[in-house]
């Protein structure tokens, strides 16, 4: 049974439901498409994450990823030993480490994220031509809607953790940006 709710309420609800059921359904996906390249989630992000913005430092890289420094830790000594990362000289502070991807790394992150091109097609597929472009529209802005709403509970969480998505429909952001928000 329904709860007795006022419209916008209801909305909100089915807004919430349906974006739950997109992130599992993505979840499941992402998990299948990096387990036949023989890594975890957390460890294709952490190529894709380097593929995109270039080497960082490990305290960087663990921000970006929103994980604890242990579990960076535990997934760079499991890429390292692929050969996949190598841990570098921070040439500013010779305490500090930073991560660049290797080129069998290069290799590893650009087929997890052919997998991922080939999915999203596959989802396009499934949406009448006429209306693609709505729909991806209609996604940039609920990206920018959870931007806002995101910056009143915790400002600058969004564009830390998501640099690549785009803040209006005419400004695209992509590795440049990112990069500049390391320094």
């Amino acid at each position: 049974m329904q709860p007795n709710v006022d419209s916008g309420a209801g909305e909100a609800l089915r807004l919430a439901e349906c974006i739950r059921g997109l992130v599992r359904r993505f979840s499941i996906s992402e998990r299948a498409d990096v387990a036949c390249c023989g890594m975890t989630v957390a460890q294709a992000a952490t190529l894709e994450t380097l593929l995109r913005d270039g080497p960082m430092r490990l305290g960087a890289l663990g921000a970006r990823l929103g994980i604890t420094p242990s579990t960076l830790t535990r997934n760079m000594a499991r890429l390292e030993k692929r050969g996949l990362v190598a841990r570098t000289p921070d040439r500013r502070d010779s305490r500090a480490l930073g991560a660049a991807l290797t080129a069998a790394g290069r290799r590893a992150a650009a087929r997890v994220a052919r997998q991922e091109a080939a999915f999203a097609r596959l989802i396009l597929e499934g949406i009448d031509p006429e209306r693609r472009q709505e729909t991806l529209d209609l996604l940039g802005d609920l990206l920018r809607a959870v931007r806002l709403a995101s910056e009143s509970s915790c400002p600058g969480a969004f564009d830390h953790l998501m640099p690549e998505c785009p803040t209006t429909a005419e400004e695209p952001r992509g590795p440049r940006r990112a990069r500049r928000t390391q320094r």
